[in-house]
Protein backbone atom coordinates (compact mmCIF):
# COMPACT_ATOMS: atom_id res chain seq x y z
CA UNK A 1 0.00 0.00 0.00
CA UNK A 2 1.30 3.28 -0.96
CA UNK A 3 1.85 6.61 1.70
CA UNK A 4 -0.56 8.96 1.63
CA UNK A 5 1.66 11.35 1.56
CA UNK A 6 2.46 10.88 -2.03
CA UNK A 7 -1.30 11.38 -2.88
CA UNK A 8 -0.69 14.84 -1.38
CA UNK A 9 2.11 15.44 -3.80
CA UNK A 10 0.61 14.61 -6.73
CA UNK A 11 -2.19 16.97 -5.32
CA UNK A 12 0.31 19.31 -5.13
CA UNK A 13 1.72 18.90 -8.44
CA UNK A 14 -1.57 19.03 -10.49
CA UNK A 15 -2.26 22.71 -8.60
CA UNK A 16 1.60 23.72 -9.60
CA UNK A 17 2.06 24.09 -5.93
CA UNK A 18 5.35 22.64 -6.07
CA UNK A 19 7.10 23.78 -2.50
CA UNK A 20 3.73 21.90 -0.83
CA UNK A 21 5.00 19.03 -3.33
CA UNK A 22 8.40 18.69 -2.52
CA UNK A 23 7.45 18.63 1.13
CA UNK A 24 4.85 15.91 0.53
CA UNK A 25 6.97 13.86 -1.62
CA UNK A 26 9.89 14.18 0.91
CA UNK A 27 7.01 13.07 3.89
CA UNK A 28 6.14 10.08 1.52
CA UNK A 29 10.09 9.27 1.06
CA UNK A 30 10.64 9.35 4.70
CA UNK A 31 7.61 7.56 5.58
CA UNK A 32 8.62 4.77 2.85
CA UNK A 33 11.92 4.53 4.43
CA UNK A 34 11.40 3.07 7.54
CA UNK A 35 9.17 0.15 6.23
CA UNK A 36 9.72 -0.10 2.54
CA UNK A 37 7.19 -2.62 2.76
CA UNK A 38 4.96 -3.92 5.33
CA UNK A 39 7.05 -5.77 7.86
CA UNK A 40 10.00 -5.06 6.20
CA UNK A 41 12.81 -2.88 7.46
CA UNK A 42 15.08 -0.95 4.51
CA UNK A 43 18.18 -3.02 6.37
CA UNK A 44 17.18 -5.85 5.79
CA UNK A 45 18.30 -7.59 2.03
CA UNK A 46 15.58 -7.62 -0.08
CA UNK A 47 16.17 -9.24 -4.02
CA UNK A 48 13.37 -6.66 -5.45
CA UNK A 49 14.63 -3.18 -3.27
CA UNK A 50 11.32 -2.34 -2.13
CA UNK A 51 13.33 0.76 -0.89
CA UNK A 52 13.36 1.80 -4.58
CA UNK A 53 10.22 3.67 -3.92
CA UNK A 54 11.22 6.10 -1.07
CA UNK A 55 14.49 7.02 -3.03
CA UNK A 56 12.13 7.74 -6.50
CA UNK A 57 9.92 10.44 -3.48
CA UNK A 58 12.77 11.69 -2.05
CA UNK A 59 14.49 12.56 -5.71
CA UNK A 60 10.76 13.94 -6.68
CA UNK A 61 10.94 16.34 -3.59
CA UNK A 62 14.03 17.82 -5.00
CA UNK A 63 13.02 18.04 -8.48
CA UNK A 64 9.87 20.38 -6.95
CA UNK A 65 11.78 22.70 -4.90
CA UNK A 66 14.15 23.14 -8.13
CA UNK A 67 10.72 23.60 -10.00
CA UNK A 68 9.94 26.04 -7.61
CA UNK A 69 13.16 28.27 -6.99
CA UNK A 70 13.73 26.75 -3.46
CA UNK A 71 17.73 25.26 -4.75
CA UNK A 72 18.67 25.31 -0.97
CA UNK A 73 16.29 22.87 -0.38
CA UNK A 74 16.98 20.58 -3.04
CA UNK A 75 20.51 20.36 -2.49
CA UNK A 76 19.44 19.23 1.06
CA UNK A 77 17.32 16.41 -0.49
CA UNK A 78 20.46 15.55 -2.84
CA UNK A 79 22.76 15.40 0.07
CA UNK A 80 20.37 12.71 1.91
CA UNK A 81 19.73 11.14 -0.85
CA UNK A 82 23.13 10.62 -1.89
CA UNK A 83 23.97 9.28 1.54
CA UNK A 84 21.36 7.21 1.76
CA UNK A 85 22.02 5.32 -1.73
CA UNK A 86 25.48 4.96 -0.47
CA UNK A 87 24.50 3.47 2.99
CA UNK A 88 22.78 0.94 1.60
CA UNK A 89 24.83 -0.38 -1.34
CA UNK A 90 25.67 -2.82 2.33
CA UNK A 91 21.86 -4.38 2.73
CA UNK A 92 21.14 -4.69 -1.58
CA UNK A 93 24.21 -6.81 -2.17
CA UNK A 94 22.00 -8.82 -5.36
CA UNK A 95 23.35 -8.01 -8.62
CA UNK A 96 23.03 -4.90 -10.31
CA UNK A 97 21.45 -3.34 -6.98
CA UNK A 98 24.69 -1.60 -5.92
CA UNK A 99 24.97 -0.12 -9.79
CA UNK A 100 21.64 1.16 -9.28
CA UNK A 101 22.24 2.61 -5.96
CA UNK A 102 25.11 4.40 -7.74
CA UNK A 103 22.62 5.56 -10.55
CA UNK A 104 20.41 7.04 -7.78
CA UNK A 105 23.42 9.14 -6.32
CA UNK A 106 24.07 10.49 -9.64
CA UNK A 107 20.09 11.40 -10.02
CA UNK A 108 20.52 13.15 -6.58
CA UNK A 109 23.48 15.28 -7.54
CA UNK A 110 22.02 16.38 -10.74
CA UNK A 111 18.50 17.47 -8.71
CA UNK A 112 20.52 19.00 -5.81
CA UNK A 113 23.12 20.51 -7.99
CA UNK A 114 25.96 19.11 -6.62
CA UNK A 115 29.47 18.77 -7.93
CA UNK A 116 30.33 15.21 -9.00
CA UNK A 117 27.29 13.59 -10.96
CA UNK A 118 29.23 13.18 -14.30
CA UNK A 119 31.44 11.00 -12.19
CA UNK A 120 28.78 9.39 -10.59
CA UNK A 121 27.21 8.21 -13.72
CA UNK A 122 30.63 7.42 -15.03
CA UNK A 123 30.48 5.29 -11.76
CA UNK A 124 27.26 3.51 -12.19
CA UNK A 125 28.13 2.63 -15.94
CA UNK A 126 31.18 1.03 -14.73
CA UNK A 127 29.20 -0.64 -11.81
CA UNK A 128 27.19 -2.08 -13.96
CA UNK A 129 29.34 -3.70 -16.87
CA UNK A 130 31.06 -5.20 -13.54
CA UNK A 131 27.43 -6.23 -12.03
CA UNK A 132 27.55 -10.09 -13.38
CA UNK A 133 23.51 -10.00 -14.14
CA UNK A 134 22.05 -12.79 -16.29
CA UNK A 135 18.24 -11.61 -16.45
CA UNK A 136 18.85 -7.59 -17.03
CA UNK A 137 14.91 -7.76 -18.31
CA UNK A 138 13.52 -9.17 -14.70
CA UNK A 139 15.85 -6.84 -12.68
CA UNK A 140 14.43 -3.62 -14.52
CA UNK A 141 11.15 -4.23 -13.37
CA UNK A 142 11.95 -4.49 -9.87
CA UNK A 143 11.17 -1.45 -7.17
CA UNK A 144 14.61 -0.50 -7.58
CA UNK A 145 14.76 0.04 -10.73
CA UNK A 146 11.58 1.54 -11.26
CA UNK A 147 12.08 4.06 -8.77
CA UNK A 148 15.24 4.91 -10.18
CA UNK A 149 13.93 5.29 -13.74
CA UNK A 150 10.46 7.43 -12.21
CA UNK A 151 11.82 11.00 -11.96
CA UNK A 152 13.71 11.17 -15.28
CA UNK A 153 10.53 9.79 -16.89
CA UNK A 154 7.89 12.37 -15.05
CA UNK A 155 10.51 15.30 -15.69
CA UNK A 156 10.29 14.18 -19.47
CA UNK A 157 6.44 13.79 -19.83
CA UNK A 158 6.06 17.39 -18.50
CA UNK A 159 7.73 18.97 -21.91
CA UNK A 160 6.15 16.09 -24.14
CA UNK A 161 2.29 16.90 -23.78
CA UNK A 162 2.36 14.23 -21.43
CA UNK A 163 3.17 11.46 -23.32
CA UNK A 164 5.63 8.85 -22.54
CA UNK A 165 8.69 10.60 -23.52
CA UNK A 166 11.00 8.26 -22.13
CA UNK A 167 10.43 4.84 -23.16
CA UNK A 168 12.14 1.19 -21.47
CA UNK A 169 13.78 1.01 -25.07
CA UNK A 170 15.06 4.81 -24.92
CA UNK A 171 16.37 4.12 -21.14
CA UNK A 172 18.28 0.28 -22.07
CA UNK A 173 20.55 -0.84 -24.62
CA UNK A 174 19.45 -2.38 -27.53
CA UNK A 175 20.60 -6.24 -26.45
CA UNK A 176 19.14 -7.40 -23.70
CA UNK A 177 21.62 -10.40 -24.34
CA UNK A 178 24.52 -8.31 -23.16
CA UNK A 179 23.23 -7.67 -19.86
CA UNK A 180 26.18 -4.98 -18.81
CA UNK A 181 26.11 -3.08 -22.13
CA UNK A 182 21.81 -2.80 -21.81
CA UNK A 183 22.20 -1.52 -18.29
CA UNK A 184 25.22 0.53 -18.40
CA UNK A 185 22.96 2.54 -21.06
CA UNK A 186 21.06 3.64 -18.03
CA UNK A 187 23.87 5.88 -16.34
CA UNK A 188 25.27 7.14 -19.84
CA UNK A 189 21.42 8.25 -20.88
CA UNK A 190 20.52 10.15 -17.76
CA UNK A 191 24.17 11.70 -18.29
CA UNK A 192 22.62 12.77 -21.42
CA UNK A 193 19.35 13.84 -20.86
CA UNK A 194 18.91 14.34 -17.49
CA UNK A 195 20.73 17.60 -16.18
CA UNK A 196 19.21 18.85 -19.96
CA UNK A 197 15.60 17.67 -19.40
CA UNK A 198 15.45 19.25 -15.67
CA UNK A 199 16.65 22.71 -16.61
CA UNK A 200 13.71 22.84 -18.92
CA UNK A 201 11.11 21.83 -16.63
CA UNK A 202 12.66 24.63 -14.18
CA UNK A 203 12.81 27.20 -17.01
CA UNK A 204 9.20 26.61 -17.94
CA UNK A 205 8.16 26.78 -13.99
CA UNK A 206 6.11 23.38 -14.79
CA UNK A 207 6.42 19.66 -13.65
CA UNK A 208 3.99 17.07 -15.12
CA UNK A 209 2.40 14.45 -12.83
CA UNK A 210 3.26 11.13 -12.74
CA UNK A 211 1.40 9.00 -15.42
CA UNK A 212 -0.93 6.47 -13.94
CA UNK A 213 -3.79 5.03 -15.97
CA UNK A 214 -4.90 6.80 -18.91
CA UNK A 215 -7.85 6.92 -21.63
CA UNK A 216 -7.77 8.91 -24.76
CA UNK A 217 -11.03 10.80 -25.23
CA UNK A 218 -12.96 10.53 -22.42
CA UNK A 219 -16.55 11.98 -22.97
CA UNK A 220 -16.82 12.26 -19.02
CA UNK A 221 -14.45 14.70 -18.18
CA UNK A 222 -12.49 18.00 -19.77
CA UNK A 223 -9.96 19.94 -18.83
CA UNK A 224 -10.79 23.62 -17.20
CA UNK A 225 -7.82 24.51 -18.25
CA UNK A 226 -7.00 22.99 -22.14
CA UNK A 227 -9.69 21.33 -22.86
CA UNK A 228 -8.34 18.08 -23.19
CA UNK A 229 -10.49 14.88 -22.47
CA UNK A 230 -7.48 12.94 -22.50
CA UNK A 231 -7.70 11.35 -18.72
CA UNK A 232 -4.64 10.59 -16.42
CA UNK A 233 -5.72 8.56 -12.93
CA UNK A 234 -2.91 8.72 -10.17
CA UNK A 235 -3.48 8.06 -6.98
CA UNK A 236 -6.82 9.66 -5.70
CA UNK A 237 -6.57 11.88 -8.35
CA UNK A 238 -8.49 12.85 -12.31
CA UNK A 239 -6.00 15.27 -13.77
CA UNK A 240 -5.58 16.27 -17.43
CA UNK A 241 -3.25 14.02 -19.38
CA UNK A 242 -1.57 16.77 -21.06
CA UNK A 243 -1.06 19.18 -18.33
CA UNK A 244 -2.03 17.70 -15.00
CA UNK A 245 -4.68 19.57 -14.17
CA UNK A 246 -7.39 18.34 -12.49
CA UNK A 247 -10.43 17.20 -14.80
CA UNK A 248 -13.86 18.55 -14.34
CA UNK A 249 -16.67 15.64 -14.63
CA UNK A 250 -19.20 16.47 -17.62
Amino acid sequence: MDSDFRAVAVGAVARREYVAAGDAYTRAAWDRLAEPREGHSPFDADGKGWVGRALQRLVLAGVCYRVAGRDERARHRGREGVAIASDLEGTLTAPGQGACLREFAADFRVVGRLDGAGDAYDDAEQAYREAGVTDPQTLTTTPLFQGAAGPLKQVARGLDDGEIAVSWEDLHGPDPDDASRFLAHRAAFKRQRLPTLLDRSVEAGYLAAPRGTTEYNNANFQCPDCGSTDVNWVTEHTLCLRCSTPMDPQ
